[in-house]
């Protein structure tokens, strides 16, 4: 596992690296990628929903660990084609504010739910976050590149939350279990804020 991690994040910074350092004229393909990296960073609510979802990943073990981030990623990306059109997509901001509360609870309380629910469940969600992601899309911005800049940065914060249950697991297995919980409980408070329009 901590090899496949390693392995995951250095592949992730070599795909990110090369965008990143066009991004900095901020001009054409690099604002548009600036853009959509900057856009998944800026919000509490899709920060906590990502790491979450990493961190459930980890929880669930297997498979899971790279299907439901990619499942995730892939499904968000549909839902930002649907927000770029001008397609409505009901409830989006509830949905996002309900991801961080449904995922933040799984973690709580360890979720050992079936594989297929959970890519099931974390796909819906995936698809409020793109929606969004997409709708808020700036005109100047070049689609495909904004599209990557989402996605990488995504990306990233699914690996944080794997990496953050491979860490905190390390820390034994009493000890770690608490405080993964905690940060589940937490995020999931921190959902039903959002939700209340309090954060």
């Amino acid at each position: 596992m901590k090899s496949a991690l390693k392995s995951g994040l250095l592949a992730l910074a070599a795909i990110a690296l090369p965008a990143v350092a066009s991004a900095h004229p901020a001009v054409g393909e690099a604002a548009g990628f600036s853009h959509g990296f900057v856009h998944p960073m800026s919000g509490l609510d899709h920060v906590l929903a990502m790491v979450m979802v990493g961190v459930f990943a980890f929880q669930l073990g297997g498979r899971a660990a790279w299907l439901m981030p990619t499942t995730f990623v892939l499904i968000m990306a549909l839902g930002g084609v649907l927000g770029v059109a001008g397609i409505n997509v009901p409830f989006v901001e509830t949905g996002i504010a309900l991801s961080v509360v449904v995922l933040g609870a799984v973690v709580a309380f360890n979720v050992k739910a079936p594989l297929a629910a959970s890519l099931g469940v974390v796909g819906l969600f995936a698809v409020f976050h793109g929606h969004a992601h997409g709708s808020e899309m700036p005109e100047n911005a070049t689609g495909a590149a904004y599209a990557a800049g989402f996605m990488i940065a995504t990306a990233l914060l699914h690996v944080a939350g794997l990496v953050l249950g491979y860490l905190v697991g390390r820390a034994g297995e009493g000890q770690g279990a608490f405080v993964t919980r905690a940060a589940g409980g937490i995020a999931a408070i921190s959902g039903i804020g959002i939700l209340a329009g309090m954060i």
